[in-house]
């Protein structure tokens, strides 16, 4: 078995024990509190898993919340907390963030050990070690990551487990691996899983795959889908969707349950396409498990 699918199958568990860690020690007065301005940023996985959190937490009404790239984050917008999601705690683009973040900046790192030098320049980490991965490709600490963050902002995660446990246990529809493109649609929350689902196929398996924000996926890449494609949509979809969708021939799916739980089948559905063509998933080309750049020259 590849370690990538031992990994993601082993995400209820990393669920629950990130729902443990924050209810049951100090991981908690590490995240953001009410009311604090925050920046979420990561890079690649990282980044759209930013991108749910930062969308929970304004829904929730807990402060404004932004998400960026690391690369791209505004130097000169203050935050009172930035938050950095990181499983290598090595990546160059974070490291040179939180280098340059202003003294009276709180930061907080979530990543998978203490030790690691983008944990030694926050002020505090969330240490998320059990879920930490021997594939490149990331799965399990991304989710857990979010599963924590949605934690600390309170929610039951006990629905969320029940739901992925089942969609693990369940067959992998065949007709989805015999398709030729794939996008993935989400709403607030979910468009970061979104993104997150389309870099898995993409990474893991060279295969063409796409994802929009549902109601901008009308504003013109609704007509690259046919009878080739999947659609897949997380959480409810955008009224009148399926029906624009029922002229194009994709398959679509829609299964209703926690985007997180709905996204561990989008694995699945990788590891099945790199299998397919022949590819480890757990080593795509060109990838490794951090990008760490050779420092400028003078």
């Amino acid at each position: 078995m590849f370690h990538v699918a031992s990994e993601i199958a082993a995400q209820p568990e990393t669920w629950r024990r990130a729902a443990d860690l924050i209810a049951r020690s100090r991981a908690m007065e590490m995240l953001p509190r009410q009311g604090e301005r925050v920046a979420v940023v990561g890079c690649g996985t990282s980044f759209f898993m930013a991108q749910s959190c930062a969308a929970l937490r304004e829904a929730l009404g807990q402060g404004e919340t932004d998400a960026f790239a690391a690369s791209e984050f505004p130097a000169r917008r203050y935050y009172d907390r930035v938050v950095a999601i990181t499983r290598s705690g090595t990546t160059t683009e974070i490291l040179r963030l939180l280098g340059q973040l202003p003294a009276d900046s709180r930061s907080t790192v979530i990543t998978t050990a203490a030790d690691r030098p983008a944990a030694k320049l926050a002020n505090a980490s969330v240490v998320l070690d059990f879920a930490d991965e021997e594939s490149v490709v990331q799965t399990r600490f991304a989710t857990t990551a979010l599963a924590a963050w949605r934690a600390g902002l309170g929610e039951n995660l006990t629905p969320a487990v029940l739901e992925a446990q089942a969609s693990l246990n369940a067959p992998l529809d065949p007709a989805l691996a015999d398709r030729q493109q794939f996008t993935f649609l989400g709403t607030g929350w979910t468009v970061g899983v979104a993104h997150e689902a389309a870099l898995k196929v993409r990474e893991a398996a060279q295969v063409w795959a796409e994802s929009y924000p549902a109601m901008e996926f009308r504003h013109g890449p609704i007509s690259v889908v046919d009878h080739r494609s999947v659609v897949w949509i997380f959480g409810e979809p955008v009224p009148g969707l399926r029906e624009d969708l029922a002229a194009s021939g994709a398959l679509v799916v829609q299964t209703g349950i926690d985007a997180m739980a709905d996204l561990t089948t989008a694995q699945r559905l990788a590891v099945e396409l790199a299998v397919r063509r022949g590819l480890n998933p757990d080593r795509p080309r060109l990838l490794s498990r951090a990008v760490v750049l050779p420092a400028p020259t003078a």
